[in-house]
């Protein structure tokens, strides 16, 4: 299914200051933000000088789909349910995780969208099997691949990897392929596995086949949420989405064969996990700009969990650091970005907050708070937890929201402006109890001009164009 929207008319803070910011054109939705995202953007475009209103004001999709501001347009490149171009069955459930990288096709160039998709045994519509290219036969969860010309136009949809379980969010590697994580620790035997699940699998964009659907077991086996690979050494950087105590760590892997291209993670490697000293749970951190030097990377002592979680092994008398909700991650500049997306002392954090987002700089072994959401904000509930995040173009940052209610993708500019960029209409409940699926996969085209979105459920993808650079 392919359909084609457009919109119709219708001061930088101090790393210790908190301030309202960004009435989103949206009633009663605002986010509290606090720190200098000069840092955050480093190595990256010039942020555009963008109000608090950023590209303006929300248009309502006649279509009741996405509501863009004035001047953009959407596309809807697949749905939950259609019929997959390759033939093997329907587009999946649960569209997550998503990257898109350049490529070429009968000389032309194209975009290769690689999509997660986070099925659980209970999932409508499982990632069809295919030879080749399935785990678990139990395992509904797994990727796709689309192909796109330069007008966004789909040239193929296809199966990447199927038999896998709960595939939430993942990351690209330097060398172009797609690292797909499970967010599950269940064993063979549980939910009807037939072999143990949690793991990190490759996907090739270009021809699955060649990456296949093999385990990267020294990478661990735990809850996955995210990684991000420091192009320069190699070493991949791993976060565990964990929402209930103990809660999950911040990993990083150093793999024996570093930036070694497809398949180079199955030589193996050593898994570790960030110790900051003296502060067990992230969460009772709360001032940005916080900073801790000499973080400690500790060996997991069983990467398979055989018997034991990861979280809950013993990492010696220091302990180890823990935090609630990690998810997003990325690279940018010289150093790595990961999000919590919320803490709540109810469920046993030390503090409460909204979304937090962390930089750690490798060179300098440094850890650093750079943005705190909430919860000093005048919203009921908290909607505007973080979860994915990707760098945009013009140099600033898109967060998508997982929370109650309306759903967005958030802009932040580099001067701390927060300013709603879109908003789902995909209202799934009934209109005395609407839900809302959320966003999930914000990803940019190798050239800027197109920003790929997913809606979790209905699964939907989306390809939005507009005047990014204006």
């Amino acid at each position: 299914m392919s359909e084609t929207t457009s919109a119709s008319t219708a001061d930088s803070s101090t790393p210790t200051r908190r301030q309202m910011l960004a009435r989103t054109g949206v009633l009663g939705v605002s986010i509290a933000f606090a720190g200098n995202l000069s840092e955050l953007f480093a190595g990256t475009a010039a942020a555009q000088s963008l109000g608090h209103t950023g590209y303006g004001p929300l248009v309502p999709d006649p279509k009741g789909l996405l509501d863009l501001p004035e001047g953009f347009r959407y596309r809807v490149l697949s749905r939950e349910g259609d019929p997959l171009r390759s033939g093997e069955g329907k587009v999946p459930s649960n569209h997550d995780g998503m990257s898109a990288f350049a490529g070429r096709q009968g000389g032309a160039p194209v975009v290769r969208l690689v999509r997660n998709h986070e099925n659980r045994n209970t999932a409508a519509l499982a990632v069809p099997t295919v030879e080749g290219l399935t785990y678990d036969p139990a395992g509904k969860g797994g990727c796709t691949a689309l192909t796109l010309d330069s007008h966004n136009k789909v040239l193929s949809e296809r199966v990447a990897i199927a038999g896998t379980a709960v595939n939430c969010a993942g990351g690209p590697t330097p060398w172009g392929t797609w690292l797909t994580c499970e967010e599950t620790e269940d064993k063979a035997g549980t939910n009807g596995y037939t072999k143990d699940h949690g793991f990190i699998f490759e996907v090739d964009p270009a021809d699955p086949h060649r990456s296949g659907a093999v385990p990267l077991t020294a990478m661990g086996r735990f809850q996955h949420e995210a990684i991000a690979v420091d192009p320069e050494r190699g070493i991949v950087y791993e976060t565990e989405d964990a929402f209930l105590k103990p809660f999950g760590l911040f990993y990083r892997f150093l793999p024996d064969k570093p930036l070694g291209g497809l398949g180079s993670l199955r030589r193996g490697g050593r898994l570790q996990a960030m110790r900051v000293p003296g502060v067990p749970d992230l969460s009772s951190i709360q001032e940005t700009g916080a900073c801790f030097d000499r973080v400690e990377w500790v060996d997991v002592p069983d990467p398979l969990a055989a018997e034991t979680p990861i979280r809950l092994q013993d990492f010696g008398p220091k302990g180890i650091t823990h935090a609630q909700k990690l998810e997003g991650c990325y690279w940018g500049g010289r150093s790595v970005y990961f999000v919590s997306s919320f803490a709540r002392s109810a469920d046993g954090s030390a503090a409460d907050h909204f979304g937090q987002i962390w930089r750690y700089d490798p060179s300098e072994r440094r850890l650093t708070l750079v943005i705190v959401f909430g919860p000093d904000t005048d919203i009921q509930l908290p909607g505007e937890s973080p979860d994915n995040i990707c760098l945009a173009p013009s140099g600033g940052l898109m967060v998508c929201e997982d929370g109650s209610g309306a759903q967005h993708v958030y802009g932040v500019t580099r001067r701390g402006e927060v300013y709603a960029m879109a908003r789902g209409r995909q209202n799934i409940g009934t209109p005395d109890e609407p839900e809302w699926g959320e966003f999930a996969g914000v990803t940019f085209s190798p050239d800027g001009g197109t920003m790929y979105v997913n809606c979790y459920t209905p699964g939907t993808t989306f390809a939005v164009t507009g005047p990014w650079r204006r």
